[in-house]
């Protein structure tokens, strides 16, 4: 996954129990994606799990591969990213926080390691994954974002009807096909359940709360792009509904720009549900029957 898809990984293996040489750790991360070309390492390329990759690895003395919750793409920012990665019980010290003190004077400033904990040999940061929580952030202040913001907030030159927006949104929330709304993958499903999906407005001040169990490649910046159209009065809020009978993305929907968007709570079961949930998570979704009504014109 991209900023929105859940993350390509291997399935957790049963480390760090029982007197076993290896110890899984979870590890809490926090980052400005500005200066990063998305988190999966590439080559030539700075990325986030690229830098930590290398530092961690230089720390423990020992070849490290993150698998993450949910891979963001370039711009896109983390308050609350988690990954897990496998090593040897040699290397973990007894106060990991001297760990997380210790990665703060290495990191670049633009990433921290804000926790590492050791998981449950069940956990699996992808997989055993409950929901994933994103926010969007959009000024419609004349003057644009914030300074202290620009970085993290959308300027949009146009007022925004928050209450044709938050009907437009209402058709969202629940188990659909977002095929409209996914750049496609060979193979991957468009099926997914949001199970919130909220515009607050508080002054000239936007934000999109998107929660649901996974998403799908650019997913979250295509529904903010639909819903800025319906907002701004370019679409009405049952354009909405219709693109949920589209089985491919729709050319219609612009995606936002990525800076505005970031991920801020990964959600994970109890340690005794994590296997049972890793397992449905594998599990492939039925496409979603739907009747296919004529998409209204633009207004």
């Amino acid at each position: 996954m991209t900023p929105e898809e859940v993350q390509e990984g291997k399935p957790a293996s049963p480390v760090g129990d029982g007197g076993l040489s290896a110890v899984r750790l979870r590890l809490d991360i926090a980052y400005d994606g500005t200066g990063f070309a998305g988190w999966a390492r590439q080559r030539d390329q700075r990325t986030v799990a690229g830098v930590l990759e290398e530092a961690l690895s230089l720390v423990l003395r020992t070849p490290i591969e993150l698998t993450c919750a949910g891979r963001t793409d370039a711009g896109v920012h983390a308050a609350g990213q988690v990954a897990h990665m496998d090593v040897p019980a040699t290397v973990v010290p007894e106060d990991l926080s001297r760990l997380v003190r210790r990665f703060a004077r290495l990191l670049p400033v633009d990433v921290r390691i804000t926790d590492i904990t050791v998981a449950h040999p069940a956990f699996d940061a992808r997989f055993s994954a409950m929901r994933r929580h994103y926010q969007y952030r959009v000024s419609t202040a004349p003057y644009g974002a914030e300074p202290v913001r620009a970085r993290d907030t959308l300027a949009w030159p146009r007022k925004l009807d928050t209450e044709r927006i938050g009907a437009a949104a209402r058709h969202l929330v629940g188990l659909h096909d977002f095929a409209a709304f996914c750049r496609h993958r060979e193979g991957a499903t468009t099926v997914r359940e949001i199970q919130r999906l909220d515009w607050v407005k508080s002054g000239d001040l936007h934000v999109a709360h998107v929660s649901a169990d996974a998403f799908c490649w650019s997913m979250v910046r295509s529904l903010v792009g639909a819903l800025l159209a319906v907002g701004e009065g370019r679409r009405d809020p049952e354009w909405i509904r219709f693109l949920l009978s589209e089985r491919a993305r729709a050319s219609s929907v612009t995606v936002a720009p990525a800076h505005g968007l970031s991920l801020v709570r990964v959600d994970y079961p109890p340690d005794d549900e994590l296997r049972a949930r890793s397992e449905a998570t594998r599990r492939v979704r039925e496409p979603v029957s739907l009747a296919d009504p004529q998409i209204p014109a633009e207004n």
